[in-house]
């Protein structure tokens, strides 16, 4: 009988993964997300589309799947359901009808500001000084798009 001569040195630890950091600590924060926004009446893939919107209004449906990281048929039902809400609305452009114009509603516009209260909440969640998390945020910018390259 033959006995291995693999050691636990040589199989990947699930706590020393990156990924797995990557992933639990999504889990964590998108908790921690839905416990606040509850109050605003969105998910977090919503919010993340408001942001988009709040940032600059009137965006194809493509400009703002770019800027998400989400194509058009992840995006389009998240959007029908936002426009059911009245936080948006869905039009034909124009000059091409192949796309498709999201702009807010008052409504929609209007949580603005109720939103601009979730970020010092979730600074004083994380623990961290605001130095800390710029920093956090750049490394991650960066290894997000060093693996959009890898991947490309």
């Amino acid at each position: 009988m033959e006995t291995s001569t693999h050691t636990t040195s040589a199989v990947p630890q699930l706590d020393a993964q990156l990924c797995f950091a990557l992933y639990s600590t999504s889990l964590a924060m998108s908790k921690l997300y839905r416990k606040l926004l509850r109050g605003l009446g969105l998910t977090y893939s919503q919010y993340l589309v408001m942001m988009v919107l709040w940032e600059k209004n009137e965006l194809t449906v493509s400009e703002v799947g770019e800027r998400l990281f989400l194509d058009s048929a992840t995006l389009t039902p998240l959007l029908k359901r936002m426009e059911a809400a009245e936080l948006l609305t869905r039009t034909r452009a124009a000059n091409d009808e192949r796309q498709v114009i999201i702009k807010l509603t008052p409504h929609g516009d209007a949580l603005r500001h109720e939103a601009a209260k979730l970020p010092p909440s979730i600074l004083q969640a994380t623990q961290c000084t605001l130095d800390q998390i710029v920093g956090m945020k750049q490394q991650l910018d960066e290894l997000r798009s060093s693996l959009m390259n890898a991947s490309a």
